[in-house]
């Protein structure tokens, strides 16, 4: 099991005992969560689909290529989001992306730049990473801090990356290369 630390809350790696809670969650966070990600058939907000997801990711990560972390308050070990590290490629690329959610009613705690900064100290001592990419909408400010207050460098701007919502939305790409972690 992988667990990582910080000062506020810690991360561990979600299992299927884990699905419960971890739907719970996304339904709490349903609408809030919507603004900026996909939207999702009713389905998908299930235990049962959520198991999947988590198996699927456990696979993933005995290759190396996912780890996909549940974000616990330290002080009540309630789960109040997730991030992922996903799509890793080796080299010749050495890369994968974050992404992450925090619940709504513990956004402006710091707790995203916490968890940001935590994963990809992972991504590169521990995933020996040599590029951590995200990507995320010039709409979402909250997270646009976050990505910068971590350290990460806006390298651009990728015109109609995801469709959302019904809409073709930009996404600037944010990085942070082993060099200047």
């Amino acid at each position: 099991m992988i667990l990582l630390e910080g000062q506020t809350c810690y991360l561990r790696i979600l299992t299927e005992d884990d699905a419960t809670i971890f739907t719970e969650m996304l339904i709490a966070n349903k609408e809030y969560w919507s603004i900026f990600e996909p939207r999702h058939e009713n389905s998908y907000f299930t235990v049962a689909v959520q198991r999947e997801k988590i198996r699927e990711s456990l696979y993933q990560m005995r290759d190396r290529r996912e780890y996909n972390f549940g974000v616990f308050d330290s002080a009540t070990s309630r789960l109040i989001g997730h991030i992922s590290l996903y799509s890793i490629k080796r080299l010749p690329f050495s890369s994968g992306f974050i992404g992450y959610s925090i619940d709504e009613r513990e956004i402006g705690r710091g707790l995203a730049t916490e968890v940001v900064r935590l994963v990809t100290k992972f991504a590169i001592e521990k995933v020996s990473l040599h590029r951590v990419e995200a990507y995320v909408s010039p709409r979402n400010t909250g997270s646009v801090k976050v990505l910068e207050k971590a350290g990460y460098t806006q390298e651009g701007l990728l015109r109609k990356l995801l469709y959302i919502n019904g809409v073709w939305e930009d996404h600037y790409l944010y990085t942070m290369l082993e060099d200047e972690y």
